[in-house]
């Protein structure tokens, strides 16, 4: 958990241009409870509808989760299905200016019939076509402003025609001459188009078509044809529940299994892995951190029904989860423990001048633990005795035990504690103290009693 830990604690706010198909997911969902007497199909009693950015879309939403700042450019119809999907964006606070409309094409629909949180069946509604030429050559002229601030372009490409051959190498050979990365999600067979790309990260079955290799054929075999076709830096290939596998262009590989409780649907997980990706390499992760991340990420959304936004607090809670004994945590575990301690309440007590349990600490601990089931352990002291905190990290009452004076102020910018003490080891009692900027600043604890 250590090294995954200090990934997280490096992401920060990055501007990233998501370029792509724009598809609007919807949700019809209710409850399947007898047979159609027409055909043997389910009826679905329908209960409610919903609505939500798809393709491209699904991108932007996982980066927003993620803290990105997201920079839309795509296409919709003249329709009510392009209103809503834009409507949702904006919503979000996406800027949808560069969602242009496109007349007589149609916005495609993915609708997902769900009963009992199992997918029943999907109807699309689309159009695949080519992007119109005047609209394409008014987005390469307006390349340049759109890149001004961007650290990476994420290419979402679901076959519907907006992402034409030529607008792909524009928006990519002014990516190479401003130095700006360029990851891409390809569809269909051809990857040379998407020629120069940084990253391609293709599913399986796609890097299987594009090497025109049987399934039988080695993945490096697969991967070393994927790589001389489309000229880019490192090859990412998205395996379901089997997890991801990362090429380097000298042969390389390393293979990231995933870790998820229970597998529900894949719909989006190469979504969130785009983003997670493109994420990453904003905030300059080596390629190998960025990979262990959306393996993590990707673990997470296929836990879901539907598409599943991702964000740092699900992949700081999926850290912890993966190792529930690891209670002892400091700078480099700060931002993990700040994102569990977000989403439950907990007490705080915090130690100094005390290196052993003796009686009184021990009941005072009792104490806390009953009015909450979350208990953190703040030790104030600089010199910490390895025994004293092992002796705290065995007691079930103790949840969490943060080390070092300098965090607990950090630790005040994202959490509070429901009530905080200290415990006075000469006097072997607790005494509350205020809990606010202020007083954690202060080098003396004002102590209330």
């Amino acid at each position: 958990m250590v090294k995954l830990a200090n990934m997280l604690s490096r992401l920060n706010p990055a501007k990233i241009l998501v370029v792509g198909d724009m598809l609007l997911d919807t949700y019809t969902i209710g409850k399947a409870r007898r047979i159609s007497p027409e055909a043997p199909v389910a009826i679905v009693n329908v209960q409610h509808e919903e609505h939500r950015p798809g393709g491209a879309g699904n991108v932007i939403l996982n980066l927003l989760s993620l803290g990105a700042e997201v920079v839309a450019l795509g296409r919709v119809g003249k329709d009510w299905a392009g209103q809503t999907l834009c409507e949702a964006l904006a919503q979000e606070g996406i800027d949808t200016r560069m969602i242009v409309p496109q007349e007589a094409y149609r916005t495609p629909v993915k609708n997902r019939i769900i009963a009992a949180n199992q997918q029943i069946v999907r109807i699309d509604h689309e159009q695949i076509m080519a992007l119109n030429e005047q609209l394409e050559q008014q987005i390469i002229d307006y390349l340049p402003f759109l890149l001004q601030g961007v650290k990476v372009i994420a290419l979402s490409d679901y076959g519907k025609g907006f992402l034409t051959p030529t607008l792909i190498q524009a928006i990519i050979q002014q990516a190479i001459k401003e130095n700006i990365p360029v990851i891409t999600d390809p569809k269909g067979q051809d990857f040379a188009r998407y020629k120069g790309s940084t990253i391609i990260k293709p599913n399986l079955g796609e890097a299987y078509a594009a090497a025109n290799l049987p399934s039988h054929a080695s993945l490096d075999l697969v991967a070393a044809r994927v790589l001389q076709q489309s000229e880019s830096q490192l090859l990412m290939v998205t395996r379901s529940e089997a997890g991801i596998s990362l090429f380097e262009e000298g042969g390389a590989r390393y293979d990231f299994p995933v870790h998820a409780k229970e597998v529900k649907d894949v719909t989006g997980a190469g979504d969130t892995v785009l983003a997670m990706l493109a994420y990453a390499v904003a905030n300059q992760l080596s390629y190998q951190e960025a990979a262990q991340l959306c393996n993590v990420a990707a673990g997470i959304a296929i836990e879901h029904v539907g598409c599943a936004r991702v964000t740092l607090s699900d992949l700081a809670h999926r850290l912890f989860e993966r190792d529930m004994n690891h209670k002892v945590f400091d700078q480099e575990h700060l931002f993990v423990l700040q994102e569990i301690l977000k989403r439950q309440p907990f007490n705080l007590l915090m130690l100094s001048g005390v290196n052993q349990m003796s009686h009184s600490l021990f009941q005072a601990i009792k104490q806390l633990a009953k009015s909450t089931p979350t208990l953190l352990v703040y030790i104030k002291d600089a010199e910490l005795d390895e025994n004293f905190i092992e002796m705290l990290v065995s007691l079930r009452e103790v949840s969490f035990v943060l080390l070092n004076v300098d965090h607990i102020k950090r630790l005040y910018q994202g959490v509070a504690p429901l009530e905080a003490y200290a415990f006075n080891a000469g006097k072997g009692q607790l005494s509350s103290f205020a809990w606010a900027a202020d007083v954690m600043s202060s080098p003396v604890l004002e102590v209330v009693h």
